[in-house]
């Protein structure tokens, strides 16, 4: 099993420091969408992932440090323990909802900037980005009810397996067709 990811409160501590106005689902999406797209999170993803090549390589140790190899541990595992990073129950609905759309859009930017324009997917990873697509365009409600958090719980677990589908269908089939 890998090392526990930092919680949010610590890696916004960082992120402020570095003045990076992005918050910690933000960031995870990003980093997410960077190693599904094939992309690797060595000392110098931050910069890539933030389009920013003037951002300093990560400390050793530090907690974007640490989410960027536990994350890339996770995804590659068989265990399937990757876990999205968003705010916790007791925030609003409104607030969570709004933060797994943040963490869509950041995604796909990432996935976009290391698969390419137009990556090989398989019909189920076309469909997947398709809804990740819709999921980024899409507006939190004020208001919500018990069905309202089910659906939430239930769209969290589908970004969680497509972000995994397309890491199969990019990262790991290039790799699959480097070997050959």
């Amino acid at each position: 099993m890998a090392d526990p990811l930092p919680d949010a409160p610590t890696l916004q501590a960082e992120l402020d420091q570095l003045g990076l106005a992005t918050s910690p689902w933000e960031l995870q999406g990003a980093l997410i969408g960077w190693i599904a797209g094939g992309g690797d999170a060595d000392g110098g993803w931050l910069g890539k992932v933030m389009a920013d090549p003037a951002l300093p390589a990560l400390k050793d140790g530090s907690a974007i440090d640490r989410l960027g190899r536990g994350t890339q541990a996770r995804m590659e595992d068989n265990d399937f323990e990757l876990a999205l990073l968003l705010p916790g129950d007791d925030t609003t609905l409104q607030a969570r909802s709004a933060a797994l759309f943040d963490w869509c859009r950041h995604f796909l930017g990432a996935f976009g900037l290391a698969a390419g324009a137009k990556p090989p997917l398989s019909e189920e990873g076309e469909e997947a980005l398709q809804d990740l697509a819709r999921l980024a365009t899409a507006t939190a409600e004020p208001e919500g009810d018990e069905d309202d958090e089910t659906a939430l719980t239930e769209i969290e677990e589908f970004v969680r397996v497509a972000a995994l589908l397309l890491h199969g269908d990019v990262a790991i089939a290039r790799r699959r067709r480097q070997l050959h």
